[in-house]
């Protein structure tokens, strides 16, 4: 009988022996990291903190001229009252007859409360009720004759100034049939007064 054997074979003639595996190159070195924007590449759009601490100051400077533009206007605001065409029965002139007879006298008035609270709070206590004016000028024009239509104008506007807290008043009164020859539309006197 013959044996087995249990050596293993040599190579086989020519065979090629096992390759050694690859290994990748070591890394390129890389220097320590230095402060911040210092040799780095920031991603496209991207400020760099400096930057970033312009843009909240201007952002805070554009916010500080927003409110002095507000202030401005605040300071520049002014509202005017004006009553056109109030109409009343009067005794006013040089004349007997026209103080006796009396004629038909027109009042404009235009009043100057700067600034004034309602344009806020749209509530009527806080700027001038018209209503109430009316009523004042017309006690004021028929209370009493005068001869002269400025001192009428005169005693209206003192007596608004006195009553209302405004800055200036305008009056104007007109005689739609003054008691002359000659054809007009009327004749006028305008006042301008403004708080001492």
């Amino acid at each position: 009988m013959s044996s087995k054997r249990t050596a293993s074979a040599p190579a086989a003639q020519g065979a090629r022996a096992p390759q050694a595996q690859e290994q990748e190159p070591p890394p390129p070195h890389r220097p320590p990291p230095g402060p911040p924007g210092h040799g780095r590449h920031e991603l496209p759009g991207r400020a760099e903190p400096s930057e970033r601490f312009d843009i909240e100051e201007e952002e805070e400077e554009y916010e500080g001229e927003e409110l002095d533009d507000e202030e401005d206007e605040e300071e520049s605001e002014s509202v005017t009252v004006e009553i056109s065409g109030l109409s009343l029965y009067t005794r006013h002139g040089t004349s007997e007859a026209e103080r006796e007879v009396g004629q038909r006298l027109v009042i404009d008035l235009r009043l100057d409360l700067g600034r004034c609270a309602a344009t806020a709070t749209d509530e009527l206590e806080d700027t001038v009720d018209y209503a109430e004016v009316c009523q004042l000028v017309a006690l004021i024009a028929q209370q009493r004759s005068y001869r002269t239509l400025e001192r009428l104008c005169a005693r209206i506007a003192e007596r608004l100034l006195d009553d209302y807290e405004i800055e200036g008043v305008w009056v104007k009164a007109m005689k739609p049939e003054p008691p002359i020859t000659l054809p007009v539309d009327g004749v006028s006197v305008e006042l301008w007064r403004e708080s001492i």
